[in-house]
């Protein structure tokens, strides 16, 4: 499918619209927001990991408040059980027949609040709801609903009563962002009051018009040399003497569809370098374990997304064009 110029133009104005809306709770943080619901258009998830009171939750809550859906939150403790947040069957006496309770996955934005206090197993209970947008109980499989985002956000400096996230399931996760503390003229803003920090927002999309910009989002033109640097890039990260286990396919294809969704946000039908340059780090660096010698010499893999893109040659735009 080929977008038309109107198509580009609704898809742009639309995604303006809805980081406007955010930016209201969310203030100095625009960058965020952009890659936050390039996620959501995506059909992907978003982890956000950061220091306490940034902001983590009042940027999920006013995305889900942004889109005029269900919206759930489930707030992730030692003792929670996968049952919780799948839902469980319960037999009925009236009726002598099993009933199906739904629990907080079921929703279109599901705010996974500090996942990585949560048991491995309760951790589980979400994997396959992330990747198929289907919850399987009791042997009957049922969708999640249309769009299905989790935003999950964790706490990166305490570790006592937590348990880390496993490989297989960051995986799962389209971008892994921070938002960092607001600057000076934000920061005085919210102190006199005049950010709405504490209040509810307004929809401005609907799930349908959501899945709209979906749709509109595949249809980006990606030249096969933009499958081929992207592919490079890949192959790089597992090839770098610091990284134990480099990206994945399915990172290859998150970054692909994140770079359509980028390049129709900012007004255009095609995919071009940049587009993955300025998705590369949040995309791919959560998905690559590195070297225990390099970690201890201080390597991150930010880092070494970093040098990947100076060593590896993008396209020139006479080749693309």
């Amino acid at each position: 499918m080929t977008i038309t110029p109107e198509q580009s133009e609704w898809f742009a104005a639309t995604f303006t619209v809805m980081v406007d809306n955010v930016e209201r709770v969310v203030l100095g943080k625009r960058h965020v927001i952009e890659l936050a619901f390039t996620a959501m258009v995506s059909e992907g998830h978003l982890l956000l990991e950061d220091y306490p009171g940034t902001g983590k939750t009042s940027l999920a809550r006013a995305m889900s408040q942004t889109v005029q859906g269900v919206s759930t939150r489930i707030q992730f403790t030692p003792d929670l059980l996968p049952g919780d947040v799948t839902g469980i069957t319960v037999y009925d006496q009236k009726t002598g027949e099993f009933e199906f309770h739904s629990g907080p996955i079921f929703a279109n934005v599901v705010l996974a609040d500090e996942i990585n206090r949560a048991s491995p197993k309760t951790q589980s209970a979400l994997l396959e709801a992330m990747e198929e947008g289907n919850v399987t109980i009791d042997g009957v499989t049922r969708s999640t609903g249309v769009p299905f985002l989790v935003i999950a956000t964790q706490n990166p400096i305490e570790h006592a009563g937590t348990y880390r996230l496993p490989e297989a399931q960051l995986d799962r996760f389209m971008m892994k962002a921070s938002l960092g503390y607001p600057d000076l003229a934000a920061t005085i803003r919210i102190l006199e009051g005049t950010a709405d920090v504490r209040h509810d927002l307004a929809p401005v999309i609907t799930p349908q018009a959501l899945v709209s910009m979906s749709d509109i989002a595949r249809g980006v033109f990606v030249n096969p040399l933009i499958y081929d640097y992207i592919g490079r890039l890949v192959e790089a990260t597992r090839n770098a003497r610091q990284v134990r286990m480099g990206v994945s396919v399915r990172g290859a294809r998150a970054i692909t569809k994140a770079a359509k969704t980028w390049a129709v946000a900012h007004g255009r039908s095609f995919v071009t370098p940049d587009d993955v340059k300025a998705l590369a780090e949040q995309v791919l660096a959560h998905r690559m374990v590195l070297d225990p010698e390099a970690e201890f010499d201080g390597v991150t893999a930010s880092a070494v997304i970093g040098q990947i893109l100076l060593d590896v040659l993008p396209p020139s735009r006479s080749d693309l064009a």
